[in-house]
C-alpha cells in the first residue's frame, strides 16, 4: 500500500497481509474497521469493502449476502485486535489514559483511532475503556488547494467572513476546513496571512502527536489540542490573541456561546457543523438562534458527486450568503 506505510506499522499481521495483497492505494483509502469476532471493513473511494482470506477485496453488500464468491470473509480475530492495539499505543496502553477517555488516540501521521469497549465509571464519569473490541481507524488526508477556489467568497475586502461549513459525515467538510485554515493563515491571492487559534477537541485538524500537528495548517496558526471546542475557543481569544479562530464540529448551546463570544471580539469565525441542507440546521434550536442574529455571513453545503472512478467528496453543492440566500458558485 503505497504511501501508507504509517498504517501497515500498527497492523496486526493478519491485516496487514490482506491490505498489501488487496494492493490499496493509500490516497483512496478512508477508513479501516476491526471488530472482534466479525468481518473486516473498510471505506475506499466512497464505498464500503469487505476482505476475503485469500486477500480480494469485495464490495461489503456482496460479503453480508454471502454471494461475494472467492473463499470465506477474513474475521477480525481478538488477537488482531489486541495486537494492533499494542502497535498503536507502543505496547504502553496505560499511557494513553486520558485519550482513551475521550475514545480515540492519534498516531504519526494524524490517523485517528476510534476505540470502544467496556466504559469504566467514576462518579458518573468515562474514566477509562477497557476490554477493547471495537477499532475505527480513519486515515489522515491532506488536498493542499482544495479550499482554493471558496477564498473569493471567504472574504470581504481585508476581512475574513465568519463562515459555516455544513455537510453530512464523510464529505469532506474536516478536509476543507484544514485547508481554508491553512490558506488563510500563509495568506493568499493577494490577502496577508493572519494568525489563527485552532480549538482540536479531536485532534482531527491539526492531527497533533504528542503536542506536534502532523498535517500544515499554516505558519501562522496556533493549535488547542484535545480541548472541548468551547472552552477552546474562548482561552484561544484570551490568550493568543488570534484574528480568526476555527473549530470542527460545533452543534451544542456551548459551542454556539462560544462562536458569539469570537464574534463579539472581533474575531472571524470558521467552524463545520453535520446537516444535509441549510434548512436543517436551521431546524436545530441553537442554530436558529444565531442565524436569527446574522452572525454568519457565508453558509457552504458540501456533499458528494458522483464521477467515472467513484464519487468525489468535499463537493461544494451551494454557497450561502448571511441571509441564507444562494450566490453565484460555479457548481
Amino acid at each position: 500500500m503505497e504511501g501508507g506505510e504509517e498504517i501497515l506499522k500498527v497492523m496486526a499481521g493478519g491485516l496487514r497481509r490482506l491490505l498489501e495483497q488487496a494492493a490499496l492505494k493509500f490516497e483512496y483509502l478512508q477508513e479501516l474497521r476491526l471488530r472482534a469476532g466479525l468481518p473486516f471493513f473498510c471505506q475506499y473511494d466512497g464505498r464500503e469493502y469487505g476482505f476475503l482470506e485469500s486477500g480480494r477485496m469485495v464490495p461489503a453488500a456482496s460479503l453480508q449476502a454471502g454471494h461475494a464468491g472467492g473463499g470465506a470473509p477474513h474475521v477480525v480475530s481478538r488477537k488482531e485486535v489486541k495486537e494492533t492495539l499494542e502497535y498503536l499505543s507502543s505496547y504502553s496502553l496505560y499511557a494513553y489514559e486520558e485519550e482513551l477517555r475521550q475514545g480515540f488516540l492519534t498516531i504519526r501521521g494524524g490517523h485517528r483511532i476510534g476505540l470502544a469497549g467496556k466504559a469504566v465509571l467514576e462518579n458518573g464519569n468515562i474514566r477509562t475503556v477497557r476490554h477493547i473490541s471495537f477499532l475505527n481507524i480513519r486515515l489522515a488526508h491532506q488536498i493542499p488547494g482544495c479550499a482554493r477556489r471558496l477564498l473569493p467568497y471567504l472574504y470581504e475586502e481585508d476581512s475574513v467572513c465568519n463562515t459555516l461549513l455544513i455537510s453530512p459525515p464523510g464529505c469532506g467538510k474536516t478536509t476543507l476546513l484544514r485547508d481554508m485554515v491553512r490558506l488563510i493563515s500563509n495568506g493568499e491571492n493577494g490577502h496577508a496571512g493572519m494568525s489563527i487559534g485552532v480549538a482540536d477537541e479531536r485532534s482531527e485538524l491539526a492531527a497533533c502527536y504528542q503536542g506536534v500537528p502532523q498535517n500544515d495548517l499554516g505558519i501562522r496558526t496556533d493549535v488547542l489540542d484535545n480541548c472541548p471546542k468551547a472552552q477552546g475557543l474562548m482561552m484561544l481569544i484570551r490568550t493568543m490573541s488570534p484574528r480568526v479562530v476555527a473549530a470542527d464540529e460545533i452543534g451544542g448551546f456551548e459551542d454556539l456561546d462560544a462562536v458569539r463570544y469570537a464574534g463579539n471580539c472581533g474575531c472571524s469565525v470558521l467552524a463545520t457543523a453535520h446537516g444535509a441542507t441549510l434548512e436543517e440546521i436551521r431546524g436545530k434550536p441553537a442554530f436558529a438562534r444565531i442565524m436569527e442574529e446574522g452572525l454568519f455571513d457565508r453558509y457552504i453545503l458540501l456533499g458528494k458527486k458522483k464521477k467515472d472512478t467513484g464519487w468525489e467528496v468535499g463537493h461544494v453543492q451551494a454557497v450561502y450568503d448571511r441571509n441564507g440566500q444562494p450566490m453565484e458558485y460555479p457548481v
